[in-house]
């Protein structure tokens, strides 16, 4: 439910379309993948415009953050080169403006279907009977891993140096990252 503004002049404040751009080169700065096509950015700056129009604090922390942003590019963000853009981004990222895209966008970029066609995410399986079934392993691009790894052979997690240590189990099995019982006996505790 949207509250009327103290002054209604800030009830009639409404989005340009050049604000409207400005707040889809802020989504493209903040949240930069080249192989994104506009679609999800403009959406995304929609839902966005939506859910500032909702709320007058969030619609006045817009238009001001908007307009911060082309006043510290020296008048118009988007003719700046990324570096740049992103440059002016960082001096208004702890403000409510920027919280405010960020947390908005967060939740509705990456939820966007066409985004998740271009990073592979097949969507929920749910639906579609879970994972298991339905490419659960297939991740062709990773190598096998190796399950046994030679005594005297550094473990590639812990880095070089790093030399695998026994866990000392009774039953010879060395598949659990458990203490073993003579690991684990903390002897008396006395008071």
């Amino acid at each position: 439910m949207a509250f009327p503004a103290k002054y209604p002049s800030l009830n009639a404040m409404e989005m340009t379309d050049e604000a409207k751009q400005t707040l889809i080169r802020v989504l493209r700065v903040a949240f930069p993948h080249a192989d994104f096509p506009d679609g999800p950015y403009v959406r995304t700056a929609e839902k966005i415009l939506i859910a500032a129009d909702e709320e007058t604090w969030f619609r006045v922390a817009l238009i001001q953050g908007l307009l911060s942003l082309d006043q510290l590019s020296d008048g118009d963000f988007c003719a700046l080169d990324d570096d740049s853009a992103l440059k002016v981004l960082r001096r208004v990222e702890s403000t409510e403006f920027f919280g405010f895209v960020r947390r908005t966008a967060v939740l509705n970029l990456y939820d966007d279907v066409e985004v998740w066609e271009t990073l592979g995410y097949e969507g929920p399986s749910f639906d579609k009977g879970g994972y298991i079934n339905r490419g659960f392993n297939d991740l062709d691009w990773l190598p096998e891993p190796r399950i046994v790894y030679p005594e005297d052979e550094p473990l590639p997690e812990l880095g070089g140096g790093a030399m695998r240590v026994g866990s000392g189990s009774s039953a010879g099995d060395d598949s659990t990252n458990q203490p073993a019982p003579q690991s684990a006996d903390m002897g008396e505790v006395k008071k």
